[in-house]
């Protein structure tokens, strides 16, 4: 998506909306895609703006902590004189408190973000970075045990972009976990001033190699998983301290995956590794992988994506094939006017900054409404027990969602 300037049309971070669509190697919503023209949003006058996520809807207060995570026993697949390391953001149901707001991402992040779409001094990394949270750094954790539920990003994008979804969630009684996986995206800050940029972007071309990345962090889960179910855990680092208190909280019989494009890929190839995922979904991404889908033992999987992209016909979608392969509850859901960013926070972001885009009808708040809506009924359904009529058919509160006839 561009804005225009003059004669200079240059991508802005709404934002980085084409970002999978135009840069070599990065793109996940289709094997092959083609760039596409990109509409002119309208002036921006909001350079300093003051900008917060959406508030959670659900009835606890929200912690987060930021974890870093080192698995010894593997090689990190883009660097492989170096160990597999990991950046968790960690939200949580708590207790309400007065401690200070979780950061949205690091202001050397936010630079990153912007100089890789061409903006810097068009956006102010500051306020990106400044984007306000709902969640509070170490606040006391709730009692009781909750589900887990682990979100992995878009491919080349921040594990941030998830930061409202995970928020709700957390704030509806689920432990989760959003995982940046390193050299995979355009910046993460790691502990000692370290910021790992995206090897990966320049590396990855073809579906094969696609399919690798979905597998790679799929191992990278099930190590999060191992190190969240263990009292002290090996390897996490917590501002200094070993003893992480998501053992106690995390109900390790109730854990799902979600993510976003090849996160997405990621969730399906996950489940087909560790038994102990219970439930799947895919937020408008291909899967790659020959046998996704395959293996679940009627395990539940939900696929979410844009119309224009993912109905049934679509040949650019590999959705009907990992579909026949589903052996359990399953869900096909196709949203008419969303795109490929629409499951994150870029859409809401964009309108706050008070940005429109005539290519994408939803608005920032009906994408979020509907990704939250949904997201939360399918969790909710399957690692906690509840009726959730929502996933049954069409609603009218959302005439956008169709369920296809495949």
């Amino acid at each position: 998506m561009n804005i225009i300037r003059g004669a200079t049309a240059v991508t802005l971070f709404g934002l980085s909306l084409t970002l999978a669509l135009q840069s070599p190697g990065v793109a996940v919503a289709a094997p092959a895609p083609t760039p596409t023209p990109t509409p002119a949003f309208s002036a921006w006058s909001t350079a300093e703006a003051d900008i917060s996520l959406p508030r959670p809807a659900g009835r606890y207060a929200v912690g987060g902590q930021t974890l870093h995570m080192s698995d010894h026993r593997r090689r990190d697949p883009w660097v492989p004189s170096a160990h597999r390391e990991l950046m968790v953001s960690m939200h949580y149901p708590a207790r309400a408190g007065g401690s200070a707001p979780a950061a949205y991402m690091t202001e050397e992040e936010a630079r990153l973000l912007l100089e890789a779409r061409g903006l810097t001094g068009i956006v102010p990394a500051t306020t990106v970075s400044g984007v306000r949270t709902h969640a509070r750094v170490d606040a006391r954790p709730a009692h009781g045990r909750f589900p887990l539920v682990l979100l992995s990003p878009g491919f080349s994008m921040p594990r941030s972009t998830l930061t409202a979804l995970a928020n709700d969630l957390a704030s509806r009684g689920y432990v989760v976990a959003a995982v940046d996986h390193a050299h995979e995206s355009v910046g993460t800050s790691f502990p000692g001033g370290r910021v790992l940029t995206c090897l990966a972007c320049q590396r990855v071309a073809t579906d094969e190699e696609r399919a690798q990345v979905a597998m790679d962090r799929a191992r990278d889960l099930s190590f999060v998983i191992d190190r969240l179910t263990t009292l002290r855990a090996p390897s996490v680092t917590l501002q200094g301290r070993r003893s992480l208190p998501y053992a106690r909280m995390v109900d390790a019989r109730r854990i799902g995956v979600a993510g976003h494009s090849i996160g997405g890929a990621a969730a399906a190839a996950v489940m087909m590794r560790d038994e102990r995922v219970k439930a799947g979904m895919n937020l408008d991404g291909n899967f790659f992988v020959p046998s996704a889908g395959a293996g679940l033992q009627g395990r539940p999987f939900m696929m979410m994506g844009a119309l224009a992209t993912h109905s049934p016909g679509d040949p650019g979608s590999d959705w009907r094939h990992v579909w026949t392969r589903l052996d359990g509850w399953k869900r096909w859901l196709t949203v008419a006017g969303a795109e490929h960013f629409t499951f994150t926070d870029l859409p809401v972001l964009a309108d706050r900054l008070g940005l429109s885009d005539p290519a994408a009808p939803l608005s920032g708040d009906r994408s979020w409404r509907l990704t939250r809506d949904y997201t939360a009924a399918f969790f909710d359904t399957h690692l906690r027990g509840l009726a959730r009529p929502l996933l049954d058919g069409s609603a009218a509160d959302w005439p956008e969602v169709v369920f296809p006839r495949v």
